[in-house]
């Protein structure tokens, strides 16, 4: 049972919960009348924002973190950014993996020129590198960084070490650059949630499952949404850490903002088994915390799901699924067209055999499924059986060279390889596109994080078409001993729940991991491949702007793996012009063409040449622009031109803060949405010099190729006058009003949007 209250509650002692309406019964409990506000300290969260707040407010953090940790996708840019802004050398811990492009498979060298620019970084400026195949980015920080107390920030989307009592944050690259460059991480004092847990979960139970069931409870309300989760009560207590893990990686689905979970012994065990005991610190709540609202899950009654295309919040129990098999699937198919636009065909009801439902492939890995005991759990079942020499397939991914050799040593990896599994090392491919792509119009199965569109490798607008669907470790054990008839593990019950010790060994870390921290030399030349590319100019915000419309998406979520595509693309991060050419190319493949027209129309003007020259519709438009009160003289030449995108609800997803520059590089001024899915991605798109618009009302008046004229958003955001913007509609020879608002932004970020990205704010900085 999952249960969402519609208030706030107090949670006395741990154990009670006390709805806010009820507050009376708090002094029943303890002799004292509950205070909201105090009682809004005595959450985990509280005391760990505070201890990290560098300013004297809490309801405006201005966040330090501990350490910072990126992949191979993103810490190329990071870096590019940090030393176009004035960086001497990494001030905290950073740490480097490369888990995201380790194939080296795509665009011949680039991929390895990126670890090498990596390492040399790591050794200039005083950071940790891990080498590709040693360990995917969210093991490595659990095994190795995670301490009761802390605040890692990270750009993926995952980096969620609330198991070990550690607030992480997922945000785009800028975010880390303040970090390094000893600004902060400015947000708004989040409400923070209880996660209630009672009861103990069935063997077969994984964590995949509270994670599917967790996620289709409050995704789509916006529950949680930019709120921390704050996992509390006995239930926690049942579950192993490296269990916990694999639900709180998971958390990041439900678009929270991070998550923090009590301590106890288990914690403290697992730290002592990889050298940290002195990172252990019991946290609790106080005798009376206040939380914000509250999903009380009792973990005995989660079944086996499966999280069915195109989002981990597609939830349902197994057992469900079966019993509505067609509906189901018709449903997937219907959806499957819209992500295909008729480009690929997809087919699911005709896989149905005799009841059952066949699926072509099957992975375990990366930080979610990669874990010891998901494996171990699906070797519990494997052992001594065979999956058949049918179509269906079985890889397996363990999340370490640690995690593997235990696993080796035990024997386990060679049970599995003899079951027909096929062992790989750690990588994070097949959860973004980039590895084990299934055939066309076959079915994923997957212990893994997203399920998204496009992230499963395939190529639609190439006529390929294939999906996944999200699944515990252990369900997938039960439906590769079925040959890939979709079962669930339940069926299979009295394999599970032996699961032996785990034993860290950190001797591969100490053989290839560089521990440079605090060790800069700035001497150490810098490797450079030849696509890695330094970020182009961009010059600050016009007071007036004239935006074309170049993409208009109304899906109701669009994430960022349609903005940019990810799989193979993800080796062309390290050029910014090169992977722009990426930009919506899975979703609105005119759109980099429009978007570049209008960018050459921006550098032209740049360069003085009569814009109205190379684009005489441009007369006109500023014919009508001076029809507008108090714009009559205002000129082609003297205001600014960009694109803009519009979708209702844009950044679902990944961190990677490419889903914003490729806009930028190539003509982006700004974004009109209804609501922006995270605010991550709202925070790449200001710090790429981008305007965050929503929209008063209906895209009806504009479409794609229309302009939009925004007068005097230069002295809004100097003003800090945002909650109304007139704009202009201009087409069919009028102006056509509409109003536009930005929600509230900081000092600093309405200043990074006026400079025209962060990089130029710093620079300015520099020069002051």
């Amino acid at each position: 049972m999952i249960k969402l209250y519609d208030e706030g509650i107090y949670l006395v002692n741990g154990t009670e919960i006390v709805p806010a309406g009820e507050a009376g019964r708090v002094e029943q409990l303890t002799g004292k009348k509950a205070e909201k506000a105090e009682a809004k300290k005595g959450t985990i969260a509280y005391g760990i924002l505070k201890a990290h707040n560098q300013n004297d407010n809490m309801d405006q953090l201005k966040i330090k973190f501990d350490e910072l940790t990126s992949h191979d996708i993103t810490y190329v840019g990071i870096i590019q950014t940090a030393r176009a802004s004035g960086m001497d050398k990494f001030p905290i811990p950073y740490t480097l993996t490369c888990c995201h492009n380790s194939l080296n498979a795509v665009g011949g060298t680039i991929n390895e020129d990126d670890h090498m620019f990596g390492l040399s970084a790591a050794k200039k400026y005083g950071g940790i590198f891990v080498p590709p195949h040693v360990a995917v980015i969210h093991q490595y920080m659990r095994e190795m960084s995670a301490g009761c107390g802390k605040m890692i920030l990270g750009s993926d989307s995952h980096t969620r070490y609330g198991a070990l009592g550690t607030m992480a944050v997922g945000e785009g690259g800028g975010e880390l650059d303040k970090q390094i460059l000893g600004d902060t991480w400015d947000n708004p004092y989040p409400e923070v949630i209880c996660i209630y847990l009672t009861g103990k979960p069935a063997p077969w139970v994984g964590p995949q499952d509270i994670a599917i069931a967790i996620c289709g409870a409050v995704y789509k309300n916006g529950y949680v949404k930019n709120k921390v989760m704050e996992f509390v009560g006995p239930g926690v207590a049942s579950m192993s850490t490296d269990y916990r893990n694999g639900v709180d990686v998971m958390t990041t689905e439900t678009t929270c903002l991070s998550s923090i979970w009590r301590t106890d012994e288990e914690t403290e065990k697992f730290l002592q088994e990889h050298g940290r005991g002195d990172q252990y610190r019991k946290l609790d709540p106080a005798d009376v915390a206040y939380y914000d609202g509250c999903v009380y899950i009792d973990l005995s009654t989660i079944k086996p799901m499966i999280a069915m295309p195109f989002h981990p919040s597609n939830a349902f129990t197994i057992d469900d699924f079966y019993a509505n098999l067609e509906d189901i699937l018709r449903d997937t198919e219907k959806a499957a067209e819209g992500v295909s636009q008729g480009r690929a065909p997809y087919t699911l009801l005709d896989k149905v055999k005799n009841g059952k439902f066949q699926v072509q492939q099957g992975i375990i890995g990366g930080c979610a499924g990669g874990n010891y005991t998901n494996v171990v759990e699906a070797n519990n079942l494997l052992k001594g059986k065979q999956i058949g020499a049918g179509e269906f397939t079985l890889s397996i991914y363990p999340s370490s060279m640690p995690v593997y050799m235990d696993l080796s040593r035990k024997g386990i990896l060679a049970d599995l390889m003899a079951s027909g599994a096929v062992i790989k090392t750690a990588f994070c491919g097949p959860c973004f596109g980039a590895g084990d792509t299934p055939n066309h119009n076959g079915f994923s199965i997957r212990h893994n994080t997203r399920n998204f569109p496009n992230r499963e490798g395939a190529k639609p607008g190439n006529g390929q078409m294939s999906a996944v669907a999200l699944m515990d470790s252990r369900s997938i054990a039960a439906t590769a001993l079925n040959g890939g008839l979709l079962t669930s593990a339940e069926e299979y019950g009295e394999c599970f729940g032996n699961v032996p010790e785990y034993h860290f060994d950190r001797a591969p870390y100490d053989a290839r991991v560089y521990q440079g921290f605090g060790k800069a030399d700035l001497d150490t030349p810098l490797f450079y491949g030849p696509n890695i590319k330094d970020w182009p100019e961009r010059h600050p915000l016009g007071e007036n702007i004239l935006l074309k419309v170049c993409s208009k998406i109304l899906d109701e979520v669009t994430t960022t793996d349609e903005l940019i595509p990810s799989g193979e693309t993800s080796s062309y991060r390290s050029n910014p012009l090169g992977l722009a050419e990426f930009a919506l190319s899975r979703r609105d493949p005119q759109y980099v063409g429009k978007t570049k027209v209008v960018d050459a129309l921006e550098i032209a003007r740049g360069n003085g040449e009569d814009i109205t020259a190379k684009a005489p519709e441009l007369n006109d438009v500023f014919k009508v622009i001076n029809t507008i009160p108090g714009n009559e003289a205002v000129k082609a030449q003297e205001t600014e031109i960009g694109s803009v995108i519009y979708a209702n609800k844009p950044g679902d997803g990944s961190a990677r803060e490419q889903a914003a520059s490729v806009q930028r590089v190539i003509g982006g001024l700004a974004n009109i949405t209804q609501d922006y899915a995270t605010k991550r991605y709202r925070s790449n798109v200001m710090n790429w010099g981008m305007v965050p618009f929503h929209l008063k009302g209906q895209p009806d008046n504009f479409e794609v190729d229309d302009y939009i004229y925004v007068p005097n958003i230069r002295k809004a955001l100097e003003e800090n006058t945002l909650d109304d913007i007139p704009a202009y509609v201009i087409k069919d020879g009028k102006a056509e009003e509409i109003h536009l608002y930005v929600k509230p932004m900081t000092e600093e970020e309405r200043k990074i949007v006026m400079a025209g990205c962060l990089i130029n704010f710093n620079r300015n900085r520099r020069k002051a």
